[in-house]
C-alpha cells in the first residue's frame, strides 16, 4: 500500500477538470498498461519489525519511529517505506536483469539489518504476524481513510493493513504482440499461476498465536476484503478494457480535501463519481489516486505487479519466488511450460474473477496438500530451475530454488507447514480448520 504516497492534500481540489468515461478508459489504457520487450525486473519486499531478543513483544512506536528515522540517513537504492502497521518495505529500482535487481535490494537489506539491529529490532519474513494484534503505526490522512473504509466490511481490513508483509514481484507488462511474452498471455498467466504462488509460498498460518485453518491467512484476509477493492476483472476480455471498466466499476475510497478530514463514501464508484460530480467532479489526479487505493492479486501499473506472495522466512527466502516469478514470465520456454501446467486449474475457478474463486480459496487454505497444485507446482520449479541459467542466474541462486523444490515443493509443504510443525510438535498431523474470524 505504501506505493500510494498519503499524498499532501495541496492541489487536491485544483484543476478540476472533469474527466468523462471515455476519458478514463483512455488514460487507464495508456497508463496501467504499457507494452514492449521483457527487459526489466523488480521487487518489493515488505518485512514485519520485532524485538530483537523478546519478538512476542510489541515493538513500541518510539522505538519504530527511532529506528526508521535512523534508517533515513542511510544511503540507499531501493525506496524504503513504512506502511500502516509499521512494517518496513524496500522497493527496488527496475533492473535490467534478475541478479542486478537481486544485487541491489541485498546490498540495501543487510544495510537496514544493520541499523535495526543497533536499535535492537530485526526483519522478519512471515505473511501474518503470528503474535501481534493489528495496531496502527502511520496516522495519515490516507490511512485513516483507509480504515474507515475497509472497517465497514469487518475486521479483515486492519489485519491487512497492519499486520501483513509479502513478496511482489514487478515484471514488464510484454509485448503487443501474441505469444508466450505477450502481454495478453502474461495478463492470463499472472492470474492463473496466482494460485500456485500462493500454494507453494503460504507463510502465514497463524493468528493471535493459534492456527486459523488456513495455509496462507494473508491471503484469506485479501479475499475477505472483498471484490471491489481487491479482486480482479474478468479475464474474458482483453486486459486495458477489463481493466479501465473495473476501475470505473470499483468504489471510491475518499474523497480528498486541501484540508480537514477526507470524505468516505460508502457504495459510490468512480463511474457514479463522474456522472454526479459530487461533492465535486473528480480530476485526472483523483484517477490516479483512486487506482492506488485498489489492491487486486495482480495490479497494473505500466508493469504487472504480482502481490499474491506471503512474505518469506530468512534473510535471503524473498530471493526464491522472485526467482522463480521471473523465470516463468521471462524465459519464452519456462513461460510455455507454466501456460500448458495451469491451463488445466483454469476450470476450478469456474470464471469468477481472482482471488474470489473456489482454486484461490483452495490454493489458500491446503497449500500444495492440493494434488492438481501440487502437480502444476512441480512442473513450474523445474521449469523455472531450468530457465535460471538463461537468465543468468548464478549458481548460489539456482542452487536455492532447487533446495526449495527439494524442502517444500517436492513434498506438498510451504514454510507454513514448519511454522506448524514448531507449534503442535512433530508427532501431529496437519489439520485445516475452519476460518477464524476476530
Amino acid at each position: 500500500m505504501s506505493d500510494s504516497p498519503a499524498a499532501p492534500a495541496s492541489g487536491c481540489t485544483q484543476g478540476r477538470t472533469a474527466l468523462t468515461e471515455a476519458e478514463v478508459e483512455a488514460l487507464v489504457s495508456g497508463i496501467c498498461f504499457k507494452t514492449g520487450p521483457p527487459r526489466s525486473v523488480g521487487v518489493e519486499v515488505e518485512w514485519l519489525v520485532h524485538e530483537l531478543r523478546t519478538p512476542r513483544v510489541p515493538v513500541t512506536p518510539e522505538r519504530l519511529e527511532a529506528a526508521y528515522a535512523a534508517l533515513r540517513t542511510v544511503p540507499l537504492r531501493s525506496a524504503l517505506t513504512v506502511e500502516p502497521g509499521g512494517q518496513l518495505e524496500l522497493s527496488s529500482p527496475p533492473a535490467a536483469s534478475l541478479m542486478e535487481c537481486i544485487g541491489t535490494v541485498s546490498a540495501d537489506l543487510d544495510a537496514v539489518r544493520a541499523v535495526l539491529a543497533q536499535g535492537g529490532l530485526r526483519l522478519v519474513g512471515v505473511g501474518h504476524d503470528p503474535w501481534h494484534r493489528p495496531r496502527r503505526f502511520l496516522r495519515e490522512r490516507r490511512y485513516d481513510a483507509l480504515e474507515t473504509c475497509l472497517d465497514r466490511g469487518g475486521p479483515a481490513g486492519r489485519h491487512m493493513m497492519c499486520a501483513t508483509a509479502s513478496v511482489q514481484v514487478c515484471l514488464d507488462a510484454g509485448h503487443e504482440e501474441p505469444g508466450p511474452l505477450g502481454h495478453v498471455r502474461r495478463w492470463w498467466l499472472a492470474h492463473q499461476l496466482g494460485p500456485v504462488l500462493v500454494a507453494a509460498f503460504a507463510n502465514s498460518p497463524l493468528l493471535g498465536r493459534r492456527p486459523t485453518g488456513w495455509l496462507s491467512t494473508r491471503q484469506l484476509l485479501w479475499t475477505e476484503i472483498g471484490p471491489g477493492r481487491a479482486g480482479a476483472p474478468p479475464l474474458d476480455g482483453a486486459p486495458r478494457t477489463a481493466w479501465a471498466r473495473h476501475v470505473l466499476d470499483a468504489p471510491v475510497m475518499c474523497v480528498r480535501h486541501d484540508s480537514g478530514p477526507w470524505e468516505v463514501p460508502e457504495a459510490l464508484t468512480f463511474r457514479e463519481w463522474i456522472r454526479s460530480g459530487r461533492p465535486r467532479p473528480p480530476t485526472r489526479d483523483d484517477l490516479e489516486y483512486h487506482m492506488t487505493t485498489l489492491f487486486p492479486p495482480v495490479r497494473p501499473r505500466g508493469h504487472l505487479e504480482l502481490r499474491m506472495i506471503d512474505a518469506q522466512p530468512g534473510d535471503d527466502g524473498w530471493i526464491v519466488p522472485l526467482a522463480v516469478t521471473t523465470a516463468l514470465f521471462d524465459d519464452p520456454e519456462a513461460a510455455e511450460t507454466a501456460y500448458r501446467a495451469v491451463k488445466p486449474l483454469a476450470e476450478r475457478t469456474l470464471a469468477l474473477p481472482a482471488p474470489h474463486n473456489p482454486l484461490w480459496t483452495d490454493a489458500a487454505r491446503t497449500g500444495l496438500a492440493d494434488p492438481e497444485l501440487h502437480e502444476a507446482a512441480i512442473a513450474c520449479f523445474v521449469a523455472a530451475l531450468d530457465a535460471l541459467p538463461r537468465l543468468g542466474a548464478t549458481a548460489e541462486v539456482t542452487d536455492a530454488v532447487g533446495a526449495y523444490l527439494d524442502r517444500y515443493v517436492l513434498k506438498g509443504r510451504c514454510p507454513a507447514d514448519d511454522l506448524l510443525d514448531r507449534l503442535r510438535g512433530p508427532d501431529r498431523r496437519r489439520a485445516h480448520g475452519k476460518d477464524i474470524r476476530t
